[in-house]
C-alpha cells in the first residue's frame, strides 16, 4: 500500500478505534488518534514481523508502553492479521473478555502486559541487551507517551541503554503535549526533549509524527545508527483526525454522546476523501 492509501486507511482504523471504544463503554480516544500513525508506520513499513512470523525468534521486538492507547494497538494488530477486528470490537472491555483495557500478553503478536507507565523503555532496554550478548538481528522497539516521561524508570533505561551502546533500541515518543491532568508542560515540563537525551547519549531525530514518509525515514536512520541507541521524537496532535476531539485535554478518555459520535465519524470520512483527494 502506498503512502498516500496508507494514510487514508489511517481513519478507517480510526473509526474502528471510536467503535471500540463505544462498544466497551470507555477507553483513551485522545492518545489512540495521536500514536495510530506511529503505530501504523512501524508496523507496516518498519518492523519485521507479521502475523505468519510472530514465533521467529529473530522477529522485532514492540512494546506500547503508553498501554492505554490499545484501542490504537489492537486496530494496528487486525489491520496486520494478528487479531479479527469485528470480534474485538464487540467484546473490547466486556467482562470476562481477553480484549482488555490495556495490551494482553495472551492475545497474538502482543509481546508483554503493559500500561504502568514507565516500564516499556526499561523492559526493552532488557530485551535490546539480550539481543547484543546473543548477537541476534532482531530490533527492539517501544512508543512512549511524553506524559510518562516523568517516571524515573525511564531516565534509568536511558542512561542504562547509552552505556551499553544499545544501537539496537529505538523508542519513540508520541509528543502530543497533553496529558491526564493537563498540558504536559505544566503537569511536569520537559524543557528541551531533543537536547535532554542527547545528553543521555541517544541519537535523537524529531519529526512530525503525522508524516508517514518522515516517519519511516527516521526508522531507517535508526537502523543504521551505531553506538548509541536512537529515540524518535514524533510531534503529534492528541485526538488527530476530528475538529471535537483535536488538542482537548477531557478527551483523554471521554466516551462520545451520540451526537459527538457521528460528527467524529464524518470528521474521519472527510479527512480520508481529503487525503485520497491529493
Amino acid at each position: 500500500m502506498d503512502t498516500r492509501n496508507l494514510k487514508a486507511r489511517s481513519f478507517d482504523l480510526r473509526k474502528q478505534v471510536v467503535d471500540m471504544i463505544m462498544e466497551g463503554g470507555g477507553g483513551h480516544i485522545g492518545g489512540d488518534m495521536s500514536v495510530l500513525d506511529i503505530l501504523l508506520v512501524l508496523y507496516k513499513r518498519v518492523m519485521n514481523i507479521s502475523a505468519e512470523t510472530k514465533g521467529n525468534p529473530d522477529r522485532d521486538r514492540f512494546i506500547l508502553s503508553k498501554g492505554h492507547a490499545v484501542e490504537a494497538y489492537y486496530a494496528v494488530l487486525a489491520e496486520c492479521g494478528f487479531l479479527d477486528i469485528n470480534e474485538v470490537i464487540q467484546n473490547f472491555s466486556k467482562f470476562d473478555s481477553k480484549y482488555i483495557g490495556h495490551p494482553n500478553n495472551k492475545l497474538p503478536g502482543i509481546e508483554m502486559n503493559s500500561g504502568s507507565l514507565g516500564h516499556g523503555l526499561p523492559v526493552c532496554v532488557g530485551m535490546a541487551l539480550a539481543g547484543k550478548r546473543d548477537q541476534a538481528v532482531y530490533r527492539v522497539y517501544t512508543v512512549m507517551g511524553d506524559g510518562e516521561l516523568a517516571e524515573g524508570s525511564i531516565w534509568e533505561a536511558a542512561m542504562a541503554a547509552s552505556h551499553y551502546k544499545l544501537d539496537n533500541l529505538c523508542a519513540v515518543i508520541d509528543r502530543n503535549r497533553l496529558q491526564i491532568s493537563g498540558c504536559t508542560e505544566e503537569v511536569m515540563g520537559h524543557e528541551d526533549l531533543k537536547s535532554r537525551f542527547k545528553s543521555f547519549g541517544w541519537h535523537v531525530i524529531q519529526v512530525d509524527g503525522h508524516d508517514y514518509e518522515a516517519l519511516e525515514t527516521a526508522s531507517h536512520i535508526a537502523a543504521k545508527t551505531k553506538g548509541k541507541p536512537t529515540v524518535i521524537i514524533a510531534d503529534t496532535i492528541k485526538g488527530y483526525g476530528s475538529s471535537v476531539i483535536e488538542k482537548k485535554v477531557q478527551w483523554h478518555h471521554k466516551l462520545p454522546n451520540q451526537e459527538e459520535y457521528n460528527q467524529i465519524i464524518k470528521d474521519f470520512k472527510d479527512r480520508k476523501e481529503s487525503v485520497l483527494d491529493e
